[in-house]
Parts: structure tokens; C-alpha cells; sequence
């Protein structure tokens, strides 16, 4: 269950696409090799109301963070994270060099007593695989 949600202020719209943004992650999620393909979920959702700093207009933010259930290691999380990030990242480096740009990357782990899921994709995905 590796969910991305990405939050980002509504003054990156005309210097960013969202959609590769997402592409992105998501592509950079399967690179890490530890999350199951049918489970990866990655959402943007554009913030038309906040406030940054000292309230500067051309202040932008990125702010992203993974859901995942349990059962990876620490070393495995941070290896994955760090790879995530990085990509992330260097794809956004053009707006480090604007005005002022904020992106940062948590995690947190599901508890899995408390976490309810359903999904058909796993089942689509391996019938798919096996009939090509």
C-alpha cells in the first residue's frame, strides 16, 4: 500500500506538471523494487488556499507523503525514500533557482489493525502477466 499524496501550492501551476510530477513518483516507486506494483497510488492535490513564510506571493511548495503499510525495514524504507526523493527532486531543480521553493518527503506506516483494504487491481494485474 504505498500511497503518495502530494500537496502543492496552487502557484506552481504554470511551472510544473503535475501529471509528470506524478508519472514520476510513481515510476520512481516501482524503481525501488520493494513496493507491489498494484498497490502504488500517487495523487497531487492542488492547494488554492495557504500561506508560506513571510506570506510572499512567489514563495511555492511541495510537500509529499508516503503511506505504507508495515513489514519493510528501516535500511529498505530509507533507501527507497532517498531514491524517491532524489528523482523528485532533481526533476524540480529549475524552481530551487526561483524565487524560493519548498519540497519535502515524509513517511508513515499504516498500523495494520487499523488499516482496511480492498483491491482488485493485484488480481488484474497477475491474470494479465500470466495471459500476456
Amino acid at each position: 500500500m504505498p500511497h503518495f499524496s502530494i500537496e502543492y501550492s496552487a502557484n506552481l501551476d504554470d511551472r510544473v506538471d503535475m501529471r509528470a510530477v506524478v508519472e514520476l513518483v510513481r515510476v520512481s516507486a516501482l524503481e525501488t523494487g520493494i513496493f507491489p506494483i498494484g498497490g502504488i497510488r500517487v495523487r497531487a492535490i492542488r492547494c488554492e488556499t495557504y500561506a508560506i513564510a513571510d506570506g510572499r506571493d512567489g514563495f511555492a511548495f511541495m510537500a509529499m507523503l508516503l503511506r505504507l503499510g508495515e513489514g519493510r525495514d528501516l535500511a529498505a524504507r530509507k533507501k527507497a525514500g532517498q531514491h524517491v526523493f532524489d528523482r523528485l527532486s532533481h526533476y524540480l531543480d529549475p524552481l530551487f533557482a526561483d524565487e524560493g521553493f519548498a519540497l519535502s518527503f515524509d513517511m508513515t506506516i499504516n498500523d495494520k489493525e487499523t488499516s482496511w483494504k480492498r483491491n482488485s487491481i493485484h488480481d488484474l494485474l497477475i491474470a494479465e502477466a500470466r495471459h500476456g
